[in-house]
């Protein structure tokens, strides 16, 4: 998919690209000539993937690739990539006709390949703004992992970005695509549950180490990986694998810690139905490792805060104003092991899921799971007895979950607007980061003015705010 000039004023766009084709000297087939279920080559968006070696960017590469053409991968872990080929070539060989061509460096990438429609990025989160930025500036489509950054000026950036050069725009919250999600908004607006004033969400994460001290240990980095291009705009550090490749999420200088993690899946259920915008203020409590006394002393040791890494624990209460006739919400977060209070009115043989949310209603309650699926009244005798269910009015994302990439990429091809856009994802990110500022100041409430971008009661909170990048790297602009 060719990247396209506007036509001009008056003139349609089916008879501007039927004359530039001509121009050009190509053809450009309509699809129903080609026949049912036949993708056009025009129709086929040319996609770049950074960061696909570990994790979700696997997942957004193998999703990616079913509807549409994979040109250039990018990842700082050449030892990775080169098992992730591996795989590929053993598996789907029919999708790369041609290799994608291979980079370390995404600014290296940009400055080579023009051809480049569409890029996904699936790096740590401190590298999600910088590498978005640069594919907005060049015009190129982006869906990014979530959370969409690690600091809220970057998701305020993000999103003025794309309202600027009009790309289209995905957060990985693959749960924004779920059937769920939609059945929870047709039955909210249908007054099942009456108003909601207090939602309670909940994840098991972390599974990994959180609440340690920055290792003093240094190990040699691995064959193949260019460390300081992981480190990107971070603060250096010497290579320690706590931080690549699995546990960087703990690290304040990477990652989102266990709620930026998980609140863009678990949280997006009651942000979407509530409608509920920016928060006014927020109070977190953060759990802290007991450290044992010394050998011979007594007592009970001492509680250990570790700025460098996110709590093993934590419990945050975010306060959204009131929305039009919709009233004020109390949102509590939970994660680390800890638990909302059962509902009374839950059967006793029914546990909550690992990861969750309640909303309570003052004519009744539901929950869903973590990527907004499995919804359901409380108790199920409620559930058993709503036979008379509001009609299906919302689009569907076929595919739910698993075809978010493609809803991207079809968005792309319609010139349309893929369901988690940063227009939604971005304000969403600024209320999960949140709570991740009043982490750093537990058990005092932040007053936020949203509008401003600022913490108004405690001002050192607002350091937390900003992204700050070391020398050599910077975030334009948009």
């Amino acid at each position: 998919m060719s990247t396209e000039k506007a036509p001009p004023t008056g003139v349609s766009r089916r008879t501007f690209m039927g004359t530039a084709a001509a121009a050009a000297g190509l053809t450009i087939v309509p699809r129903h000539v080609l026949g049912a279920g036949f993708q056009a080559p025009s129709d086929t968006v040319n996609v770049a993937v950074v960061g696909y070696a570990h994790g979700m960017g696997s997942n957004n590469l193998k999703n990616a690739m079913k509807s549409d053409n994979i040109i250039a991968l990018c990842d700082v872990d050449e030892s990775a990539a080169a098992k992730q080929a591996r795989v590929r070539q053993g598996t789907t060989p029919e999708k790369f006709p041609k290799p994608p061509a291979e980079y370390k460096d995404y600014r290296v990438m940009f400055e080579k390949q023009k051809d480049i429609d569409a890029v996904i990025v699936a790096t740590p989160d401190h590298m999600h703004a910088l590498v978005a930025m640069t594919a907005m500036q060049l015009g190129k489509h982006v869906y990014v992992q979530k959370p969409l950054t690690r600091t809220i000026s970057e998701a305020r950036a993000l999103t003025e970005a794309a309202r600027k050069y009009k790309v289209v725009t995905q957060m990985g919250n693959q749960g924004h695509s779920e059937e769920g999600l939609r059945l929870m908004q047709e039955w909210f607006n249908a007054g099942v549950i009456g108003d909601v004033r207090e939602v309670h969400c909940w994840t098991n994460r972390p599974i990994w180490p959180q609440g340690m001290p920055r290792p003093t240990e240094e190990m040699p980095v691995p064959e193949g990986m260019d460390w300081d291009l992981w480190l990107g705009g971070a603060p250096p550090r010497p290579f320690h694998k706590t931080y690549h490749p699995s546990f960087w999420r703990a690290w304040q200088d990477f990652g989102a810690g266990a709620m930026g993690d998980m609140a863009c899946h678990v949280m997006d259920a009651s942000y979407t139905v509530l409608k509920l915008g920016a928060p006014t203020s927020v109070i977190a409590t953060a759990g802290a490792i007991v450290q044992a006394p010394p050998a011979g002393q007594g007592g009970w040791g001492v509680r250990v805060k570790y700025n460098d890494s996110y709590p093993p624990s934590s419990l945050i209460h975010l306060s959204y104003p009131q929305r039009g006739n919709l009233p004020p919400v109390k949102m509590h977060w939970y994660d680390g092991g800890l638990l909302p209070e059962r509902p009374d009115d839950l059967e006793s043989d029914r546990k909550l899921p690992e990861s969750g949310t309640i909303f309570v209603g003052d004519k009744g309650k539901m929950w869903c799971e973590t990527y907004s699926e499995s919804p359901r009244l409380i108790p199920e005798s409620a559930m058993t007895a709503f036979s008379n269910r509001p009609a299906k009015t919302l689009p569907r994302v076929p595919g739910g979950r698993e075809g978010h990439e493609k809803n991207w990429l079809d968005a792309i091809r319609s010139h349309g607007q893929a369901v988690s856009h940063f227009d939604y994802a971005g304000p969403f990110t600024e209320s999960v980061l949140l709570g991740n500022v009043a982490l750093r100041f537990p058990g005092q409430r932040l007053e936020w003015d949203a509008a401003n971008m600022k913490v108004t009661n405690v001002a050192e909170a607002n350091q937390f705010v900003q992204h700050n990048y070391r020398s050599g790297w910077t975030l334009p602009t948009p």
